[in-house]
């Protein structure tokens, strides 16, 4: 079975850091041969994209991040991270990995990010 787990979520300071990290596994070449993107919801919000990496690096940020998140894939470890720096309040978010191989979408379980100002 395809799967994508997210890690790294946990409790942010306004202004401080986080790095997540999604490990996709399950399928041969579902990392390799698939964009990887990271979502989020925030309680009563719509879910939104966040960053989106594409198999030859290319990358996509949604307004609000752009500039302080940052997304890499290592398809060696078949792992996908976002830097998120400059963190704000408003990101505070459950945080999901994401990929669609063979045209079929895998969701990871999501990670909580807190951010406190």
């Amino acid at each position: 079975q395809v799967q994508v787990m997210e890690f790294g979520g946990g409790l942010g300071q306004a202004g401080g850091s986080l790095r997540l990290t999604c490990v996709v596994s399950g399928s041969p070449g579902i990392f390799s041969f698939s964009p990887v993107s990271w979502y989020r919801q925030a309680p009563q919000k719509q879910r939104e994209l966040v960053a989106r990496i594409q198999m030859d690096g290319s990358v996509d940020y949604g307004n609000d991040v752009n500039g302080r998140f940052a997304i890499s894939r290592d398809n060696a470890k078949n792992t996908v991270y976002l830097q998120m720096d400059k963190l704000k309040p408003d990101d505070t978010a459950v945080y999901y990995c994401y990929t669609i191989y063979q045209r079929t979408s895998y969701w990871g379980q999501g990670t909580q990010v807190t951010v406190s100002s």
